[in-house]
């Protein structure tokens, strides 16, 4: 039996096969002894893929083939053979064949790296970055990634995160795009993802959505789950490609099979919507409700709507309120605003208009337009909450500059209260304008009444009766009524009664008491003039 640093000193002669002196033939070398256990381990691995063992617990054949791969490995890694000490590290990390201890991979790494073995050091740099098996240390992680860093992908791809973070060291996004792009070039997908997040958010680099788009789509092609959500929320923008929410729904499918909650939000809501693809609530549920599971908050939040609203799945406001609540408390301001809605309205919640204030608000100062507008307009009504009116008019501001219409309105209808200047009704005019161009009734017909009027504005009585007649069509009654009387004058329009009472009518069935008493006293037996 020859001593191992006896057979390793022959060796470093150049003797290969026998003992010069005893002429008995040498043990194989490292090298095959390693190959051997390779094509142990190799056996193993086929059962588990193929589902006919489970590394957790072998059958008694497959641990004797792991028994010998781990006894060969240890036998060429006492040798210092770098690759059997590297293998050995990684069995103990995974667990697979002997039980598992970072502690002792952490020192089949260590010998490896020692002798340079790149992979080896890249492994050792991520059990100091994670806290496995030593004590956490981003400055030794760096100094291992760094020492593989030029041919090692994954170290380049970590060198580049930790610069973005500014983990162990100060953060250069311009450093961190120079190592994500050097293991992105030799084609590791999550760096290309990664440099693909850096392209789109312009960090370290111009910003480009289509190169944001390239190396997603690299990434992707590659099965990156990740990626494959990137790209699809680029598809779903339109941002660096063609808009196309069915690419947008071909690339969340297999992220979200995955396990990406994002993907499995970004699923769900357009299996909801049916964009991209067949609506299907009771698919969109299935989806949300994974995501929902995970805490993503905007699956949180839509889910809670579904739920409130009983779509592909049983109506159930109390849980509909508690899921739009877990996605609330995480600051996600959609959920906020719903929530605030849902207190407001007593909906799955006990009605509290304090609770709605708050919750308004919180999404009010997250930039929620909508939010603003209503904190705006509880504010000034004194509704759970002292009246304010100064500040619900800074809320409705804000709100109005985002393109809120409702907002808008308000503005306008503040505005053309105070007498003071006079050309506050000018102003006012503005914002309802804004607000009839996106379509809100009561900005339409307060336009009209501004036109039809002369205030703030020229008179244009035949344009005044276009912007009432949008507002009529949505059913506003006090728009119905001006329009019906505008009929009835020929003011702007073809005089025509049977249009007068038509219009009229249905402000009066609406309960306005102004289009009752113009029916009553000016349209009451009316027919059109030949």
């Amino acid at each position: 039996m020859f001593h191992g640093k006896c057979v390793a000193e022959l060796r470093k002669f150049g003797v290969k096969q026998a003992c010069p002196l005893c002429r008995i033939a040498l043990p194989p070398g490292p090298e095959k002894v390693y190959e051997e256990a390779i094509r142990q381990y190799i056996v193993v691995c086929q059962l588990v893929e193929r589902g006919n063992a489970s590394w957790l617990a072998l059958p008694a054949s497959a641990q004797l083939k792991m028994d010998a791969a781990i006894k060969g490995w240890r036998a060429a890694a006492d040798e210092g053979y770098a690759e059997a000490q590297f293998c050995l590290g990684v069995m103990f990390e995974d667990g697979h064949g002997v039980a598992l201890s970072n502690a002792e991979a952490v020192r089949w790494y260590m010998k490896a790296a020692d002798q340079g073995h790149a992979r080896a050091q890249g492994y050792l740099g991520a059990m100091y970055e994670r806290g496995n098996g030593v004590v956490q240390s981003y400055e030794k992680a760096l100094r291992w990634y760094k020492a593989c860093g030029q041919v090692n992908a994954i170290a380049q791809c970590r060198l580049g995160a930790m610069f973005h973070s500014g983990l162990g060291v100060v953060r250069d996004d311009v450093e961190a795009f120079k190592w994500s792009k050097k293991s992105a070039d030799q084609g590791y997908a999550v760096a290309q993802c990664d440099l693909g997040t850096m392209f789109e958010s312009g960090s370290g680099v111009v910003q480009s959505f289509v190169e944001a788009v390239n190396w997603y789509q690299k990434s992707a092609d590659q099965g990156y789950g990740l990626a494959q959500c990137y790209l699809g929320d680029m598809y779903l923008t339109g941002r660096g490609v063609q808009q196309s929410h069915a690419e947008a729904v071909l690339w969340y499918w297999p992220s979200a099979e995955q396990g990406i909650s994002m993907a499995q939000s970004g699923l769900g809501i357009a299996l909801a919507n049916g964009n991209g693809v067949a609506q299907d609530d009771v698919e969109a549920v299935k989806w949300l409700q994974k995501a929902a599971d995970q805490g993503y908050p905007n699956a949180q939040c839509f889910l809670g709507d579904q739920l409130m609203n009983g779509l592909g799945v049983a109506m159930n406001q109390g849980e509909g309120a508690r899921w739009c609540k877990k996605a609330a408390t995480q600051g996600f301001a959609n959920a906020q605003y719903n929530l605030a809605r849902y207190y407001e309205g007593g909906c799955g919640v006990a009605q509290s208009c304090s609770e709605a204030v708050r919750w308004y608000r919180l999404a009010a100062n997250q930039g929620h337009a909508m939010a603003q507008c209503n904190l705006g307009s509880r504010l000034m009504s004194g509704s759970g909450v002292e009246w304010n009116g100064t500040e619900a008019m800074k809320w409705w501001q804000k709100s109005a500059d985002q393109g809120q219409a409702e907002a808008q309105c308000n503005m306008g209808m503040v505005l053309e209260t105070a007498h003071t200047v006079p050309k506050h009704n000018e102003v006012a005019v503005r914002w309802f304008q804004k607000g009839a161009d996106q379509g809100h009734a009561l900005s339409q017909f307060k336009l009209g009444c501004h036109l039809e009027e002369g205030v703030g504005i020229a008179e244009k009585c035949a344009e005044a009766a276009l912007w009432y007649q949008k507002a009529a069509k949505q059913g506003l009654p006090d728009a119905q009524y001006r329009l019906g009387r505008l009929y009835h004058c020929g003011t702007g329009v073809a005089q025509s009664n049977s249009e007068a009472i038509q219009w009229c009518k249905k402000a009066a069935e609406q309960g306005l008491r102004e289009a009752q008493e113009y029916l009553r006293t000016k349209l009451s037996g009316r027919c059109d003039r030949g």
